[in-house]
């Protein structure tokens, strides 16, 4: 699954924010549904792992000068999830990009 987020607000502005609200990602997800582990392999790229009703989801959030690419690689068992999951990813990456 891939999404693309279109934003105005230059990559070091992106960047700070992602280094800043990355850790909120797993409240995005009902309380103890699932867990969320991030690094940054380098600076415009945050690798995700997600572990959510037995399953891990890999995935990453490569920034650019006008907009984030989130990719996540979703196992076939939750490949029927995949449109509701980018309506999700759209509304809550959104809102992370948001916060300053």
């Amino acid at each position: 699954m891939r999404v693309s987020l279109p934003h105005s607000l230059g990559k070091e502005e992106v960047r700070a924010r992602m280094h800043k609200h990355g850790h909120e990602i797993a409240n995005y997800f009902p309380p103890g549904m699932a867990t969320v582990e991030n690094s940054w392999p380098h600076e415009d790229r945050m690798d995700l792992v997600i572990t959510a009703a037995g399953q891990r989801i890999k995935g990453g959030i490569d920034i650019a000068e006008d907009s984030v690419l989130i990719e996540m690689d979703l196992p076939a068992m939750l490949g029927f999830l995949s449109r509701t999951l980018e309506r999700a990813v759209k509304k809550h990456g959104g809102r992370l990009l948001e916060k300053s």
